[in-house]
């Protein structure tokens, strides 16, 4: 029901409703808003957070205080620490399923630590479009305000030379299984992603009040995904149920401690 009715909402707005994330304006910017006829994957970037480096063994023990650390973006404690855990990009792929209209399996992610391209269209001709500037959301907000004129604004564009390399990385699925679990939440469709993203809301304040170490995270996320039976996302009602239930579920495995 989401995804229907984002896409009526557009398809009303005569195209013109914009996303404001910089991942999915980059995109919009690389299509100015046309037709994916002729995409074949859109690719998302993600600079990997503060452990992208981080030996695998020492996660578990990783501090909230490390996690807010972000090496790239200023963000709340909430997305910081999904950056950090790659659920913040997972939640992009389904947004990107749902205003771009493509299938989970033409939504990719990349790691892309400069945060300086923000998202890469790949056509079925091998060509490769992609939106690039510094990271500020004053960007893609300005974008989305003006479109589909541009005018002048505070932020400046990427000194390219100064930058020197650019480099990007395939997701290391050891690492971020929390993406795996989106993808999964997507496929499963229905009321999965209500369910994903409300467990996960609850795994990071289990988190951050220590209550949780940090891999818990996609471990809890995955045991309440495991539980939920998804039903069709037809109202409003059958979205805020799912929310509630995985939240009142997710709670309760936190409380008791070795679950998760």
């Amino acid at each position: 029901m989401a995804g229907a009715l984002l896409q009526e909402v557009v398809r009303e707005s005569g195209g013109s409703l914009l996303p404001v994330d910089s991942e999915h304006s980059a995109v919009h910017q690389c299509l100015r808003g046309g037709s994916t006829e002729g995409v074949a994957r859109i690719i998302l970037t993600a600079s990997g957070g503060p452990f992208r480096t981080t030996p695998l063994e020492l996660l578990k023990t990783v501090t909230p205080e490390q996690a807010l650390r972000h090496p790239v973006w200023d963000m709340g404690k909430k997305i910081s620490i999904d950056s950090a855990t790659l659920m913040n990009k997972g939640l992009e792929v389904i947004e990107a399923r749902w205003l771009f209209d493509l299938e989970p399996d033409r939504l990719d992610v990349v790691l892309h630590p400069q945060s300086i391209v923000h998202s890469m269209v790949e056509m079925v001709d091998g060509a490769v479009l992609c939106q690039m500037g510094v990271p500020d959301m004053r960007g893609p907000i300005q974008y989305a305000l003006g479109y589909p004129d541009r005018f002048a604004g505070p932020v400046r564009a990427p000194d390219l030379p100064a930058l020197g390399a650019l480099e990007f990385f395939p997701v290391d699925r050891r690492r971020y299984p929390c993406l795996d679990l989106a993808y999964s939440a997507l496929k499963a469709g229905g009321t999965s992603p209500a369910a994903l993203n409300a467990a996960n809301e609850v795994a990071v304040q289990a988190f951050l009040a220590g209550r949780l170490d940090f891999t818990g995270i996609p471990r809890l996320v995955e045991k309440v995904l495991e539980r939920h039976r998804p039903v069709p996302a037809t109202s409003l009602a059958s979205v805020q149920e799912a929310d509630a239930w995985a939240r009142g579920v997710a709670e309760e495995m936190v409380s008791r401690g070795g679950e998760c």
